[in-house]
């Protein structure tokens, strides 16, 4: 039986208009970033690609944004595998300590992120893990997990466990069982949820306001301290770049998905 006609176009209103403020900022932005003025402002009275090569002629710039693409991707090859392990034990275990270890791994999107990065810092004051790569990347990681998790755990919850159990009871052993079997039916989930922690460790601010600095400086904290001393358009450059890579990023792994479940 179909909805009334009225209610579905009040929903859809709705909805377009959820989605035009979400949209705004990016309208703004994206067009001061080409902008050949020496400040922003919109609209810009001409277009140019000054700032663009401001931002990929700075050597400090170029420094801070492989600073945190290595981060990204420490970040990656540390939180997927183990996000991916703690979804299958989460995924194949229904124990109440189990569900509390499921509850934990999500703090992190649950806990404000001011809370999180304090006490990062005071920890790593005492363990001298400021301003240091390993720091970093483990900060990334646990604030990467959750992503993983979630996405893993959703693949394998639309997975055969009994094709799994077959291959163990032909010989195998748990670990082969799931690399073999398991593993590449839900390669797309691991996909995802790896591009999703990468997405979130190169977008980080917070934290890496409190415990990153000198030559491991992120480009996220190296935009903030470049807000404070004078606004330029080579800012706005910068965040339509790191929107653009994180809509690629997210297209593929939603593509990824997709091909998964096909």
């Amino acid at each position: 039986m179909k909805q009334p006609l009225l209610p579905r176009l009040l929903f859809g209103a709705f909805v377009g208009l959820v989605l035009i403020y979400l949209i705004l900022p990016l309208l703004i932005i994206v067009p001061m970033s080409f902008s050949a003025t020496r400040f922003l402002t919109f609209p810009p009275p001409a277009l140019s690609l000054r700032w663009y090569a401001e931002f990929f002629g700075n050597p400090n710039w170029m420094q801070a944004m492989r600073m945190s693409a290595l981060i990204g991707f420490l970040t990656v090859l540390v939180a997927t595998p183990l996000g991916t392990a703690a979804a299958y034990a989460i995924s194949n275990s229904q124990t109440k300590l189990m569900r509390s270890l499921h509850m934990m791994l999500m703090l992190p999107l649950i806990v404000p992120i001011i809370i999180i990065a304090i006490g990062i810092f005071f920890i790593y004051a005492k363990l001298g893990l400021i301003q240091t790569l390993s720091g970093l990347v483990l900060a990334n990681v646990m604030l990467g997990l959750p992503y993983v998790i979630t996405s893993v755990v959703a693949g394998l919850q639309s997975f055969d466990k009994t094709q799994e159990m077959v291959a163990r009871s032909l010989g195998m052993n748990r670990f082969r069982a799931f690399l073999t079997v398991t593993l590449p039916q839900i390669k797309g989930s691991v996909f995802a949820g790896g591009i999703f922690a990468f997405i979130s460790a190169i977008d980080e601010t917070i934290i890496a306001l409190f415990v990153s600095g000198g030559q491991y400086q992120t480009l996220t904290k190296r935009m903030f301290t470049a807000l404070r001393d004078e606004i330029d358009p080579t800012i706005a450059s910068i965040s339509t770049l790191l929107t653009a890579a994180s809509f690629i990023l997210v297209l593929l792994a939603t593509s990824g998905q997709k091909r998964a479940a096909t």
